[in-house]
C-alpha cells in the first residue's frame, strides 16, 4: 500500500508538471490565472482539512504521550540524560537548517505575487517581544485556543492535562483511556485525510507552474537539493557526535541501523521503522531497558530531520514571498518551533501541520504552504530516515551514559533482525 501511495504521488507530480505547462504555454496569461485559481481549490480545501484536524489531534496525541512518562521520574537520572540530548539535538537541526536556509537563499528572487500582503505583519516587532511571546503561552480559554487553532497555547495545556494524568496514582484510567481512544480516532481521520495528498499535490503544483512556469522547478530543485545537502550535514554531526561518546561502537550502531533508516525512507514514516529499531539496537549492545524508555521519548521529543526541515522550509516559503524576518524574530520563531514540534510523531505530513501554525502566529497566509506541498513527500522521506538516526543514536549514547552498552553478542550486527508484533 505504501508503494502505491508512493506511485500515486509520484504520478500526481509528473502529471501536474505537464498540466500546468500546457496551461501556461497555450493559454493566455488571464486564462492560466483563471485556471490556476480553480486548481488550487483542491490545494484550498486540503489545506482547510489539515486545519481541521490540528487542535484535536494535538491535544490527544501530546497527552496521551505525556501521561505514560511516568518512567521519566521513577529512572530519574536516565530521564534527565536522555532529555539532555534530545534538546542538545534539537537545537542543532533548527540552527542548522536555519543557517543552510540562509546560506543557500532558496526561495530568494521568486518574488511571489502575495509578497507585498506580507510587508506589514512581517515588519511589526510589537508580537514577538518577550513579554508577547511569555503571555501568549497561555490560553485564556482553551476552547478559545481550540478554535482558533493557537497550537503553543494547546500544548501548554495539554503538558499540564499530561502531567497532571501521570502524576495520578492511578493514572486516571478512564480520562486516559478516553484520551488514548480519541487519539487513535483522530490518527485515523489524519491517515483520511492524507490519502487526498496526490490530489493536492497535483493541485499545487499545477497551479503554480501555470502561472510561473518551468523556471519554478529550478526552484524546486534548489530547494530539495539544498534540503538534503543541509540533512547530510546533520548525519554527519550526528555521527561525530555518537562517535565522540561511542568510539568505535558507532560503526557497527549505523550499520545496523540501516535497515530501519532505508525503510522510513521509503514509507516516508519512521512510525513504520519503530518495529526494527527495537530489534536492532540490543544487537549492537544497547540494553533492552533503555531502548524501550528512550525510544518513546524521543519518537515524540527528538524529531531532527523534521526540526530540520521546519527551520528550513519556513524560511524558503518566507523567502520566496519577501518577508524578511529580524534576528529577534528567528529566535523566537526557533523557540516557537522548538516546543510545536513535540508530540506529534509518526502523524503523516507532521511537518505541515507545524509550518502552518507558525505561519500562523507571524500573522502570515497559511496558504502559502502550498508551494512546498508539490515536493514535500521527496521530502518527508529524507527527515523520517533522519528521525530514525537520530533516535537510533540518542539511545545508544544513554545506553553508554549509564553503563548500560553490553557488548556486542556474538554474530553482533549481522545477527537477523525480525520485527515484533
Amino acid at each position: 500500500m505504501n508503494r502505491i501511495f508512493a506511485y500515486l504521488i509520484i504520478g500526481a507530480m509528473i502529471l501536474g508538471v505537464l498540466v500546468g505547462w500546457g496551461v501556461n504555454q497555450y493559454l493566455s496569461a488571464d486564462q492560466a490565472a483563471a485556471a490556476a485559481t480553480n486548481l488550487s481549490l483542491i490545494t484550498d480545501v486540503f489545506l482547510r482539512l489539515i486545519k481541521m484536524i490540528i487542535a484535536p489531534l494535538v491535544f490527544t496525541t501530546l497527552v496521551a504521550g505525556i501521561a505514560h512518562m511516568e518512567d521519566a521520574a521513577s529512572v530519574g537520572r536516565i530521564g534527565v540524560k536522555t532529555m539532555t540530548w534530545f534538546i542538545g539535538a534539537s537545537v542543532v537541526s533548527l540552527l542548522l537548517g536555519l543557517v543552510m536556509v540562509q546560506l543557500l537563499q532558496p526561495g530568494a528572487g521568486m518574488h511571489l505575487p502575495q509578497a507585498a500582503l506580507a510587508t506589514a505583519p512581517a515588519a511589526s516587532t510589537d508580537a514577538f517581544s518577550l513579554h508577547g511571546f511569555v503571555t501568549h503561552l497561555v490560553p485564556t480559554s482553551i476552547f478559545d485556543a481550540m478554535a482558533k487553532n493557537e497550537i503553543l497555547q494547546i500544548v501548554v495545556f495539554s503538558l499540564f492535562v499530561g502531567t497532571a494524568v501521570a502524576a495520578l496514582d492511578d493514572k486516571a484510567p478512564a480520562v486516559l483511556n478516553l484520551v488514548e481512544q480519541a487519539a487513535s480516532i483522530m490518527l485515523k481521520v489524519t491517515e483520511f485525510v492524507m490519502k487526498l495528498a496526490p490530489l493536492a499535490i497535483f493541485a499545487a503544483l499545477a497551479s503554480t507552474i501555470a502561472t510561473q512556469g518551468l523556471e519554478m522547478l529550478a526552484v524546486y530543485a534548489q530547494f530539495v537539493l539544498g534540503f538534503y545537502g543541509s540533512m547530510a550535514l546533520l548525519w554527519g554531526l550526528l555521527f561525530l557526535a555518537a562517535a565522540a561518546v561511542l568510539g568505535r561502537r558507532v560503526l557497527p550502531l549505523f550499520k545496523v541501523i540501516r535497515t530501519p533508516a532505508l525503510l522510513a525512507f521509503s514509507t516516508a514514516s519512521s512510525e513504520a521503522a519503530y518495529p526494527r529499531i527495537l530489534d536492532a539496537l540490543p544487537t549492537v549492545g544497547v540494553r533492552r531497558r533503555i531502548v524501550s524508555f528512550v525510544l518513546p521519548l524521543g519518537y515524540s521529543f527528538n524529531l531532527d530531520g523534521s526540526m530540520l526541515y521546519c527551520t528550513f522550509a519556513t524560511m524558503f516559503i518566507m523567502q520566496a514571498h519577501g518577508v524578511h524576518l529580524s534576528v529577534s524574530q528567528q529566535v523566537f520563531m526557533l523557540l516557537l518551533l522548538m516546543v510545536t514540534s513535540k508530540g506529534i510523531a509518526g502523524i503523516p505530513r507532521a511537518s505541515l501541520v507545524v509550518i502552518m501554525a507558525t505561519l500562523t502566529y507571524f500573522g502570515l497566509p497559511e496558504a502559502w504552504i502550498a508551494i512546498v506541498l508539490g515536493v514535500d513527500h521527496l521530502l518527508d522521506m529524507g527527515r523520517s530516515a533522519t528521525n530514525v538516526v537520530g533516535n537510533s543514536v540518542a539511545a545508544a549514547v544513554v545506553a553508554k551514559w549509564e553503563g548500560e552498552l553490553d557488548d556486542i553478542p556474538e554474530g553482533g550486527s549481522d545477527a537477523p533482525q525480525v520485527a515484533t508484533a
